[in-house]
């Protein structure tokens, strides 16, 4: 705990967000205090920038940031860093896949977030940085996971236990920071992370302090370092203050 730190990597959902999508101004001071140190924070999200990028901009953010859980880097507002995206063979066949499970899905191309509601056969030729599928039904929800796998040429998590966010091999939030290090030449001892949900694991696992939320799903909780409070009672706000700011 006597480490400094000089990154600190955020999920939004859950973690910094309350649950009405909000950064309360307790966390913005908390947050701008600790950017006046030279600290980097860098969002590393699953959305897309098309609904994260509004929360950078609140902030007034210069930075990096990590989008579509690693899939999209960005080195700054104005400069893409990098992109990962989804072989379009796998596009077909994840669509397939939920189409014959009857479950949602949706996916982040590099303009937009596109519903099943919105799908047309020309999304098939479009670059997919995200595909994600819900189904409420556990077991086929799992059946659906396992059949993914087996392909061996997709990242699966979740960021609900309800839903699957699919990338490409070995795209996660943990390599999209591992990128935004390299940059600013930072070990990625040197991080703090803080997540809720099973797309941060491997993030907290590689950072140099992996905070859970207090309201996240317990595989965080056993994975994590510390525990902070939940995000309905700022528990972003509290993890800096005890472990990014030193007095």
């Amino acid at each position: 705990m006597e480490k400094n730190y000089s990154l600190l990597a955020l999920d939004l959902d859950g973690t910094l967000l309350t649950d009405d999508k909000r950064i309360t101004r307790k966390t913005k001071k908390k947050l701008k205090h600790a950017m006046n140190l030279g600290i980097h924070v860098v969002f590393a999200t699953g959305r897309g920038i098309q609904t994260g990028g509004k929360f950078w901009r609140e902030l007034g953010h210069k930075g990096s940031m990590v989008f579509v859980n690693g899939a999209e880097v960005w080195k700054g507002p104005d400069e893409v860093l990098s992109r990962h995206f989804i072989p379009q063979g796998d596009i077909k066949r994840l669509h397939q896949l939920a189409s014959d499970a009857d479950a949602k899905f949706w996916g982040y191309t590099v303009d937009n977030l596109i519903s099943c509601e919105k799908w047309t056969d020309k999304m098939f030729q479009k670059e997919w940085l995200k595909f994600g599928i819900r189904c409420q039904d556990p077991i086929a929800l799992k059946d659906i996971w396992n059949t993914i796998d087996k392909w061996g040429t997709l990242e699966i998590t979740q960021s609900a236990p309800t839903n699957l966010e699919i990338s490409s091999k070995g795209v996660t939030k943990e390599s999209g920071i591992h990128e935004v290090c390299q940059l600013l030449e930072i070990d990625m001892e040197a991080v703090m992370a803080i997540g809720d949900s099973l797309n941060d694991l491997s993030l907290l696992n590689a950072s140099g302090l992996g905070v859970a939320m207090g309201n996240a799903v317990d595989i965080i909780k056993e994975a994590a370092d510390v525990i902070t409070d939940t995000n309905q009672n700022e528990g972003v706000a509290k993890a800096i203050d005890r472990y990014l700011i030193t007095k």
